[in-house]
Protein backbone atom coordinates (compact mmCIF):
# COMPACT_ATOMS: atom_id res chain seq x y z
CA UNK A 1 0.00 0.00 0.00
CA UNK A 2 1.10 3.30 -0.55
CA UNK A 3 1.87 5.75 2.08
CA UNK A 4 -0.14 9.47 2.26
CA UNK A 5 3.17 11.05 1.69
CA UNK A 6 3.93 9.40 -1.28
CA UNK A 7 0.83 10.56 -3.39
CA UNK A 8 1.26 13.51 -5.73
CA UNK A 9 -0.55 16.70 -4.06
CA UNK A 10 -2.36 19.08 -6.27
CA UNK A 11 0.01 21.94 -5.86
CA UNK A 12 2.89 19.46 -7.40
CA UNK A 13 -0.09 18.70 -10.05
CA UNK A 14 -0.59 22.94 -10.18
CA UNK A 15 3.34 23.55 -10.69
CA UNK A 16 3.50 20.49 -13.63
CA UNK A 17 0.75 22.05 -15.09
CA UNK A 18 2.50 25.71 -15.11
CA UNK A 19 5.68 24.03 -15.90
CA UNK A 20 7.72 25.10 -13.09
CA UNK A 21 7.80 21.62 -10.84
CA UNK A 22 11.56 20.23 -11.01
CA UNK A 23 12.51 17.78 -13.53
CA UNK A 24 13.33 15.66 -10.61
CA UNK A 25 10.02 15.60 -8.91
CA UNK A 26 8.43 14.96 -12.48
CA UNK A 27 10.13 12.05 -12.32
CA UNK A 28 8.99 11.11 -9.34
CA UNK A 29 5.54 10.90 -10.09
CA UNK A 30 6.00 9.43 -13.21
CA UNK A 31 7.63 6.67 -11.34
CA UNK A 32 5.20 6.40 -8.42
CA UNK A 33 3.14 3.09 -8.58
CA UNK A 34 0.36 2.52 -8.05
CA UNK A 35 -1.10 6.15 -8.96
CA UNK A 36 -3.00 8.03 -6.98
CA UNK A 37 -6.83 6.86 -7.19
CA UNK A 38 -7.93 10.71 -7.44
CA UNK A 39 -4.74 11.95 -9.45
CA UNK A 40 -6.64 12.91 -12.79
CA UNK A 41 -9.82 14.65 -11.32
CA UNK A 42 -7.08 16.49 -9.15
CA UNK A 43 -5.52 17.55 -12.02
CA UNK A 44 -9.12 18.74 -13.66
CA UNK A 45 -9.72 20.98 -10.36
CA UNK A 46 -6.23 22.62 -11.25
CA UNK A 47 -6.97 23.30 -14.30
CA UNK A 48 -10.80 24.53 -13.68
CA UNK A 49 -8.94 27.05 -11.19
CA UNK A 50 -7.00 28.45 -14.50
CA UNK A 51 -9.67 29.50 -16.23
CA UNK A 52 -12.22 32.42 -15.87
CA UNK A 53 -15.68 30.71 -16.70
CA UNK A 54 -17.65 28.04 -14.26
CA UNK A 55 -18.60 25.20 -17.21
CA UNK A 56 -16.99 22.05 -15.77
CA UNK A 57 -13.68 20.46 -18.18
CA UNK A 58 -14.62 17.21 -18.62
CA UNK A 59 -11.09 16.64 -20.81
CA UNK A 60 -7.96 18.92 -21.61
CA UNK A 61 -7.36 18.75 -25.64
CA UNK A 62 -4.05 20.60 -25.79
CA UNK A 63 -2.47 24.16 -23.23
CA UNK A 64 -5.72 26.39 -24.11
CA UNK A 65 -8.71 23.57 -25.57
CA UNK A 66 -10.71 21.80 -23.28
CA UNK A 67 -14.06 19.55 -23.86
CA UNK A 68 -16.29 21.10 -21.44
CA UNK A 69 -19.58 20.70 -20.12
CA UNK A 70 -22.13 23.34 -20.02
CA UNK A 71 -24.60 24.16 -16.98
CA UNK A 72 -27.36 24.26 -19.58
CA UNK A 73 -26.68 20.99 -21.16
CA UNK A 74 -24.90 19.97 -23.91
CA UNK A 75 -20.38 19.54 -24.40
CA UNK A 76 -18.53 21.99 -25.92
CA UNK A 77 -14.98 22.60 -26.89
CA UNK A 78 -13.88 25.92 -25.45
CA UNK A 79 -10.82 28.30 -25.53
CA UNK A 80 -9.38 29.38 -21.95
CA UNK A 81 -10.41 32.58 -22.95
CA UNK A 82 -14.17 31.56 -22.95
CA UNK A 83 -14.74 31.30 -26.75
CA UNK A 84 -16.76 28.33 -27.53
CA UNK A 85 -16.43 26.22 -31.07
CA UNK A 86 -19.46 24.12 -30.66
CA UNK A 87 -20.25 20.86 -30.51
CA UNK A 88 -17.03 18.86 -29.51
CA UNK A 89 -18.06 16.20 -31.52
CA UNK A 90 -17.21 19.07 -34.34
CA UNK A 91 -14.04 19.75 -35.58
CA UNK A 92 -13.34 23.13 -34.00
CA UNK A 93 -10.60 23.78 -36.35
CA UNK A 94 -13.45 25.02 -38.62
CA UNK A 95 -14.35 28.07 -36.34
CA UNK A 96 -10.49 29.42 -36.38
CA UNK A 97 -8.82 32.12 -37.60
CA UNK A 98 -6.44 30.35 -40.05
CA UNK A 99 -3.06 31.42 -41.77
CA UNK A 100 -1.22 29.17 -43.89
CA UNK A 101 1.96 29.62 -44.94
CA UNK A 102 2.91 29.17 -48.06
CA UNK A 103 6.37 30.39 -49.11
CA UNK A 104 10.01 29.81 -47.69
CA UNK A 105 10.05 33.78 -46.63
CA UNK A 106 6.94 33.45 -44.88
CA UNK A 107 8.68 30.45 -42.39
CA UNK A 108 11.36 32.41 -42.05
CA UNK A 109 15.17 31.14 -40.66
CA UNK A 110 13.55 29.40 -37.78
CA UNK A 111 14.46 26.16 -39.09
CA UNK A 112 18.05 26.33 -40.26
CA UNK A 113 18.31 22.39 -41.35
CA UNK A 114 16.95 22.59 -44.94
CA UNK A 115 15.60 18.85 -45.36
CA UNK A 116 13.46 20.39 -42.21
CA UNK A 117 11.57 22.88 -44.59
CA UNK A 118 8.86 21.38 -46.41
CA UNK A 119 8.49 21.52 -49.99
CA UNK A 120 5.95 24.59 -50.04
CA UNK A 121 5.34 23.00 -53.97
CA UNK A 122 3.37 20.02 -52.81
CA UNK A 123 2.35 20.98 -48.72
CA UNK A 124 1.15 24.04 -46.45
CA UNK A 125 1.80 25.06 -43.22
CA UNK A 126 -1.30 25.98 -41.22
CA UNK A 127 -1.67 27.81 -38.04
CA UNK A 128 -4.82 27.82 -36.19
CA UNK A 129 -6.18 30.63 -33.90
CA UNK A 130 -8.53 31.36 -31.17
CA UNK A 131 -10.67 34.19 -32.90
CA UNK A 132 -10.99 35.53 -29.14
CA UNK A 133 -7.57 36.12 -28.05
CA UNK A 134 -5.73 34.69 -30.56
CA UNK A 135 -3.80 31.71 -28.86
CA UNK A 136 -2.05 29.18 -31.31
CA UNK A 137 -4.18 26.28 -30.58
CA UNK A 138 -2.94 23.93 -33.35
CA UNK A 139 -0.53 23.48 -36.67
CA UNK A 140 -0.98 21.23 -39.39
CA UNK A 141 1.08 20.55 -42.51
CA UNK A 142 -0.83 19.08 -45.41
CA UNK A 143 -1.54 18.69 -48.89
CA UNK A 144 -3.16 21.92 -50.07
CA UNK A 145 -6.75 21.73 -50.10
CA UNK A 146 -6.56 18.78 -48.01
CA UNK A 147 -9.58 19.65 -45.14
CA UNK A 148 -8.82 20.53 -41.54
CA UNK A 149 -7.55 17.39 -39.88
CA UNK A 150 -9.88 16.31 -37.21
CA UNK A 151 -7.33 14.85 -35.25
CA UNK A 152 -9.65 14.33 -31.37
CA UNK A 153 -12.92 12.73 -30.66
CA UNK A 154 -12.97 11.09 -27.41
CA UNK A 155 -15.65 8.77 -26.44
CA UNK A 156 -16.40 10.59 -23.31
CA UNK A 157 -19.45 8.32 -22.21
CA UNK A 158 -17.27 5.52 -21.84
CA UNK A 159 -14.71 7.50 -20.37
Amino acid sequence: MMERDDRFSKENLRRLVEGTLHWEEVKKAIRLSPKDNDRFWKYLEVLQEKVPWNDKILLRISDHLYIVAKEGGGRVTKCDCGHEFGDYRTNWKLGCQVYVRKTDEEIGEVITIPEARHNTDLVEMREFYCPGCYALLGVEVVPAGYPPMFEMLPDLDAF
